[in-house]
């Protein structure tokens, strides 16, 4: 038993210190691939810790096996390394019976990553997507030409004859206020220059040496004000430009915001709903069947003068063929379509349960390469974890796509990587298992007087 809590208390470490740092590379390669979609919209940091928290989820489903393999590895070849493992194995404990506290403690973290696969990670990616949304919508500032008018803000028709966007300085402006239905306000300035407010809800602009002038919009020249100024500054609404949050019940779920219940749901409806159908057109075809049948015994008995309306009969019950003929092939398209909506669901289901199952088969791969490689260092440890789960997530993807194609079952597609190195695995603990037995009985024979 001690030794037992000996070889746990070497993986804890370990498993610890690569499961955060897999995160941490993962935090880092999200934030390089979303940073040009991030800056320069005006986003508080905490809609963008939300964003960066929210996909600590599926971070967390891949180190967790990754973090597995790594501790794994390092455990048992520090322990290798050490000479520890022949100390126990001369005590009579062969490396298949050291590594099982670490194949249910994997089993544990695997029902866990399964609870929260289907509990944590559907709402997790239902709140990114929504949030992603609605920062793909917002609109940190608007395109001034030289020369153009713009009319991004709603209300107003800005020119400018010269830009500036490195400085935001415009010259030779021209402001047209329609927001007011009672007037209407002219603004010319020779310079200015625009910015957003820190919440980005307004436009300010200064504006320098220029000239107000008020029309009212019944009487244009009763009401003509004509007023200059120095420095003004416009404040203007700027609708749409701010971030701001969408109703996340708005939004309909995906294949991976649901859990594996509401999947096995959606598929049993699908299968309902297509039988249905299917038993309906069925039904269709087997009374057009009779129809043919009967039209056989009254046509050899029909006089001359009953044959056009006979006639007029089979070609409406050809017809009707004809239509049954297409939904026939209709139901067959609706199968293929339906099938594959199936396979769709099926697949995301058999992925919440053979990723968390994938820290059990990185024990039984990490504890005999540990042993056999007898190198516990954390850089020999990653890159040979990297090459493996490069390796399963290969089997992966390529099983997915290959049952998006009907090449291959959801269920193979999603567990061949699983059972693939899973064999290896077996093989390698066996053979570790072999070499040990091989070594202690040449020890014990040269031990003999």
């Amino acid at each position: 038993m001690k030794i037992y809590k000996y070889i746990l208390k070497a993986h804890f470490a370990p498993f610890i210190i690569s499961f955060f740092i897999v995160i941490f590379v993962f935090t880092f390669q999200f934030i390089m691939k979303f940073i040009d979609n991030l800056i320069g919209k005006g986003l508080s940091w905490w809609i963008i810790s939300q964003l960066i928290v929210l996909n600590l989820a599926w971070m967390v489903t891949l180190a967790g096996p990754m973090a597995v393999l790594i501790a794994t590895l390092m455990a048992f070849g520090s322990l290798s390394s050490t000479n520890e493992i022949t100390v126990m194995q001369s005590s009579g404990l062969s490396p298949i019976k050291m590594m099982i506290p670490v194949l249910i403690l994997a089993g544990l973290l695997c029902y866990g990553l399964i609870e929260f696969n289907n509990k944590i990670l559907p709402e997790a990616n239902h709140r990114t997507r929504v949030l992603m949304t609605d920062i793909q919508r917002t609109r940190p500032t608007f395109v001034i030409e030289p020369g153009r008018f713009s009319d991004d803000i709603s209300g107003y028709n800005l020119l400018a004859k010269k830009t500036y966007p490195e400085s935001n300085k415009l010259e030779g402006v021209y402001i047209i206020d329609n927001s007011n239905p009672l007037s209407s306000n002219i603004l010319t300035a020779e310079r200015g220059e625009i910015n957003f407010s820190h919440d980005y809800s307004k436009v300010i602009l200064d504006l320098y040496d220029g000239e107000i002038h008020h029309l009212g919009k019944k009487n244009a020249y009763e009401d003509y004000r004509k007023v200059k100024f120095a420095h003004h500054i416009v404040s203007i609404d700027a609708q749409g430009f701010g971030f701001s949050s969408s109703d996340e019940n708005a939004f309909s779920r995906g294949d991976r915001e649901l859990s594996s219940d509401s999947m096995r749901q959606i598929i049993s409806r699908l299968k309902s709903d297509f039988y249905s159908d299917k038993n309906t057109t069925i039904k269709s075809i087997q009374a057009l069947v009779l129809d043919f049948r009967n039209i056989k015994f009254d046509v050899s008995k029909l006089d001359s003068t009953e044959a056009k309306s006979n006639e007029m009969f089979v070609k409406s019950l050809m017809n009707k063929y004809k239509g049954f003929k297409s939904k026939l092939q209709g139901m067959k398209q609706a199968e293929r379509s339906t099938q594959k909506q199936m396979d769709t669901y099926q697949v995301e289901i058999d992925k919440k349960y053979s990723i968390p199952f994938a820290c059990v088969v990185f024990v039984l791969i990490g504890a005999p390469l540990g042993i056999i490689t007898r190198k516990g260092g954390f850089g020999i440890a990653a890159g040979m974890s990297l090459g493996f789960f490069l390796l399963y997530w290969i089997f992966l993807i390529g099983g997915e796509k290959l049952a998006d194609r009907e090449f291959l079952s959801p269920f193979l597609s999603m567990w061949s990587a699983n059972f693939i190195l899973g064999f290896i695995g077996l093989y390698l603990t066996f053979k570790s298992s072999m070499n040990f037995g091989k070594l202690f009985r040449k020890i014990r024979f040269r031990k003999q007087p």
